[in-house]
């Protein structure tokens, strides 16, 4: 499987291209700010972009997905959403096929009520669920505990080996693992809600604390 990250723009958010490498099938995830550059790199390689999905509703991830719209004729998915070509719905579960791969929806409510993560293959896009060494941004209490479940009930029963690419280059590196996560990210690391929370509420103290940029 080829995948391609794309630096978009905006606060340092990531655009991805992932494709299947027998059919040449594609699909698109945050074509954000720069959704030409995308486009331009599937046309170049031969690739057909089948899907278009965004990770949340927040226009920093969504910003270019009218552009990429009419580039390709597709309509960009989002949770709930319907896929014309194939009239799979966007829920949690659904897989829509690409060539000799699948895409794998996982809701993760939490730094949205509408955030997903699309599994293909090996590789795990987590929009803003899930960083490298840290988590999504939340709101509320209510909001932190549905991204508690959604990490723990969800992506950390995950392979250990499964790459995880986020939604912006906010963590450690561009790229991670789920087994990389499990071992050192302090948000994963809390042995409960609680504590989990706690670093939620004083994450400026904590990084500084421990020497987290």
């Amino acid at each position: 499987m080829l995948i391609k990250q794309f630096r978009t723009g905006g606060d340092r958010n990531f655009g991805y291209l992932a494709a299947d490498n027998v059919s040449g099938d594609a699909l698109v995830i945050d074509a954000s700010y720069n959704p030409g550059m995308i486009y331009n790199f599937a046309c170049e390689h031969g690739l057909t972009i089948r899907y278009i999905f965004s990770t949340h509703g927040h226009s920093d991830h969504t910003s270019g997905n009218a552009t990429i719209s009419q580039l390709t004729g597709l309509k960009p998915l989002l949770y709930g959403d319907t896929c014309n070509e194939t009239g799979i719905s966007v829920h949690d579960g659904a897989r829509f096929p690409l060539g000799s791969q699948s895409v794998q929806i996982i809701h993760t409510p939490g730094h949205t009520e509408d955030s997903l993560c699309l599994l293909v293959g090996d590789a795990l896009f987590t929009g803003d669920t899930l960083f490298t060494g840290k988590v999504g941004g939340t709101v509320t209490d209510e909001q932190a505990l549905a991204e508690y479940h959604s990490l723990h009930d969800k992506l950390m029963r995950l392979p250990d080996e499964t790459r995880v690419f986020s939604g912006h280059d906010y963590g450690i590196s561009p790229v991670s693992t789920i087994r990389e996560e499990k071992k050192s990210n302090p948000f994963l690391l809390q042995p409960d809600f609680r504590s989990f929370l706690a670093i939620k509420h004083n994450w400026a103290a904590y990084k500084k604390e421990h020497g987290i940029a």
